[in-house]
């Protein structure tokens, strides 16, 4: 049986693919960059593999994020499942959020600013 840990950093590592295809990065090209093959970022991505330390510091400096955000949203407590928040964990699963991502970063800043405070006021 996989452990809880295990499959809550393979999504965190699957959420990270969305930030592979804003900046173009394939699973092949992360691969490379980590010097294994795509089919181990596939495994890591579903929780079928368990990711070592070593290997989770790689990802996270070819993906540019602190190796902490794999871990954020677990509980302290070793075998309790990932907390919740108002926010869907796989949001950024989603096909409408990462559209909406790739527009907004295609944006000018002086938009993008805009359109952040257009957000706050509306909700």
């Amino acid at each position: 049986m996989t452990h809880p840990v295990d499959v809550h950093v393979g999504k965190r590592v699957r959420h990270r693919r969305h930030r592979r295809w804003l900046v173009g990065m394939t699973q092949q090209q992360l691969a490379e960059q980590v010097g294994i093959k795509f089919q181990q970022i596939q495994k890591y991505e579903t929780g079928a593999n368990r990711v070592s330390a070593s290997r989770l510091w790689d990802i996270s400096d070819a993906l540019m994020v602190p190796v902490s955000f794999f871990f954020e949203g677990l509980s302290d407590e070793p075998c309790a499942e990932p907390s919740h928040s108002d926010v869907p964990a796989d949001l950024l699963a989603d096909k409408e959020t990462a559209d909406l991502l790739r527009s907004y970063y295609s944006m000018p800043e002086n938009k993008r600013r805009s359109i952040v405070e257009l957000a706050r006021v509306l909700s």
